[in-house]
């Protein structure tokens, strides 16, 4: 007789040799393992997993609300926003990062992801989907679908998963159930009445609701016997426990003080902390086929960590999980420390901030005027402006960030290709054989009677016309092709302002296309200014660097001399304003008397202010990168 540790049965086991006497004795023992996996299996049948998606401001967050205090997880006294954590996600009224709570609910586990609605966070809508086998896809009974609602519930059916339609908002007096209704059935393939009515503001429909979410989406369907997979699919980063990974088990089972790996990085382990949310974190001995939770292994070195990496038994030979494809940036700035803030503190916080934002690349950048910073990678401005305040807040930096700018394509004269999201590493203009930018393919869900407004927005930005179809006679969904670059400036504020606030945006990433670009430099007393570059196209050059140099006058703080603000293309200068000197009044002391005496103080003054002017510094302030942007 000899005793082995037989992982598919989660534990120890006789093993026996199969003799008469002995048979009765193992197969009692295999029925004990056999009963363990059964009633593992049986527990995998009561957990639903389901996360909720929609477009911004269809009520997400408080549908959310209304489902924990329907099963008892929170009470009224709650604020509201409950899952909305972060300081930022409740001042701007949005979500940036998904928020995952376990709920008990008529003897089953419902985990419930409530996701971002913008499209700037859709890495996180399609991170938090990989780890659910269904969704809600939330419709505004008085705006119907949109374009995120459209650009999510193609995502959700890619992953084939299942798609409950629910109508929020139906206690408004202009509320369109009927005309939502209608809308939903030609993107989702359901029946009339398998569209759930409700109202996350008064609670009416959320028991039906969640009874919908029991019947309507399937159990997890891993194998709680097999070897322990698990996807890593969010982390944070603790101070006192290092780095908190969010995972979903596929199969088998991980428990407290198991020895793991990672499998891209192949190193060990060993789990510290298991646990699921409900609100709190609620430690637990092990964690089984299907559920989600977290784990804590004292991983100090956050680099260790990589979102959609899969976590395993140190001795075990498994298939990795297809885990997340690699995101791309396609937005680009620089942040250069401040003040009291050191390069190392900065680079410290961005990769702290990492963890919780895979989203987001970074590496280090010097510039010979701004010093060393930090070159970062964005999916979107709203995105670089989140991450600019999470480190200015959470981390109490003090950072300048330069205008954003995009990838190009340039081919060059030699057959050489090369990538440059950086208008200083732009090449000569010697060395340009062509330059390609990178476009997007933009669905624009409007109301029909502002539709030539929007077209005209579309042609004055580049814009190419694809294709329009009429969801009904009143609301028309609109396809274009957009220079990425033209989007990165004011365009999402003019879309709302033509579209009297009725418009919603998605985009995707649609390649390059040639175009005949130029760098604008901006130059402050003869010196370039790194950070006030720009890539623009050739025919438009005069006009914007007439309006830049006009703004950034107004912006640019008065010295003891004058300043002169200008924009350059190679060596010729093309537009040109100036900052007027901060004068003195030397001949104030001067009265009556020989007018000589006036005028050799004057002549002393205007030879100070030229000596001034040669070893001075021009002080740059963030307000004129923003200019820059604007």
């Amino acid at each position: 007789m000899q005793i082995v540790n037989n992982k598919s049965f989660g534990g120890l086991f006789l093993h026996l040799t199969l003799t008469a006497y002995h048979l009765p004795l193992r197969f009692s023992l295999l029925d004990a393992g056999l009963n363990f996996c059964y009633n593992l299996s049986l527990m995998q049948d009561k957990i639903r997993n389901f996360s909720l998606i929609a477009h911004i401001d269809h009520g997400k967050s408080t549908l959310a609300d209304r489902i924990l205090e329907t099963t008892g997880v929170i009470t009224g006294t709650h604020r509201q926003q409950f899952l909305d954590s972060l300081d930022l996600e409740r001042e701007r009224g949005i979500t940036i990062k998904a928020k995952t709570v376990s709920i008990d609910y008529r003897g089953y586990t419902l985990n419930l992801v409530d996701t971002p609605g913008h499209v700037d966070f859709s890495y996180e809508v399609s991170r938090s989907l990989s780890a659910c086998e269904g969704t809600l896809l939330l419709v505004d009974a008085s705006q119907g679908v949109e374009a995120q609602t459209l650009a999510n519930c193609e995502l959700a059916l890619r992953n084939n998963m299942e798609v409950i339609p629910v109508i929020n908002k139906i206690d408004l007096h202009g509320a369109m159930v009927e005309k939502t209704r209608e809308e939903i059935m030609e993107i989702v393939p359901v029946s009339e009445n398998e569209i759930m009515l409700v109202s996350a503001k008064t609670g009416q429909g959320i028991d039906e609701l969640l009874e919908a979410v029991i019947k309507r989406i399937p159990p997890p369907s891993g194998k709680p016997g097999a070897p322990l997979r698990a996807l890593v699919f969010d982390s944070f980063y603790d101070t006192f426990k290092g780095a908190v990974v969010y995972i979903r088990i596929v199969d088998g089972v991980i428990k407290k003080g198991m020895k793991v790996k990672s499998v891209s990085s192949d190193i060990n382990y060993e789990v510290l902390e298991l646990g699921v949310y409900r609100i709190t974190a609620q430690p637990r001995d092990s964690l089984s086929a299907g559920e989600i939770g977290y784990l804590v292994a004292g991983i100090r070195d956050i680099s260790e960590v990589k979102i959609g990496d899969t976590v395993t038994e140190t001795n075990a030979e498994v298939e990795p999980l297809p885990g997340f494809r690699e995101i791309k940036p396609f937005v680009f700035s620089s942040f250069y420390p401040l003040e009291d803030t050191s390069p190392e503190m900065l680079k410290q916080a961005l990769e702290k901030l990492h963890l919780n934002d895979a989203s987001f690349e970074f590496h280090s950048a010097n510039s010979p005027t701004l010093g060393f910073g930090f070159r970062v990678g964005f999916l979107g401005t709203l995105h670089l402006e989140i991450v600019r305040e999470r480190l200015e807040r959470e981390f109490g930096l003090r950072i300048l960030t330069t205008a954003p700018n995009v990838i190009y394509k340039i081919l060059l004269k030699n057959g050489k290709e090369v990538y440059v999201d950086n208008p200083q590493e732009w090449p000569g203009s010697m060395e340009v054989e062509s330059v390609f930018e990178p476009m997007v393919k933009t669905t624009v869900v409007t109301p029909a009677v502002h539709m030539s407004a929007i077209m005209e927005l579309f042609k004055d930005r580049r814009g190419k016309y694809v294709k329009m179809h009429y969801m009904n006679p009143q609301r028309v969904v609109i396809n274009f092709q957009l220079p990425l670059s033209e989007m990165i400036t004011d365009f999402y504020s003019n879309l709302k302002s033509v579209s009297k606030g009725y418009a919603s945006l998605d985009y995707e990433h649609h390649g390059y296309e040639e175009a005949d670009l130029v760098k604008m430099d901006i130059l402050l007393n003869q010196k370039p200014v790194e950070g006030l570059s720009l890539i623009i196209p050739r025919d438009r050059a005069y006009y914007k660097s007439r309006d830049l140099v006009d703004r950034l006058q107004k912006v640019i703080p008065r010295q003891m001399y004058e300043v002169a603000i200008q924009a350059a293309i190679g060596g010729k200068i093309i537009a040109r304003s100036n900052v007027v000197a901060i004068r003195k009044d030397v001949t104030a002391k001067c009265y009556g008397g020989d007018i000589t005496r006036k005028r050799k103080l004057l002549e002393k003054q205007k030879e100070g202010k030229k000596k001034l002017k040669k070893i001075g510094q021009v002080d740059v302030p963030q307000e004129a990168f923003w200019e820059v942007w604007k």
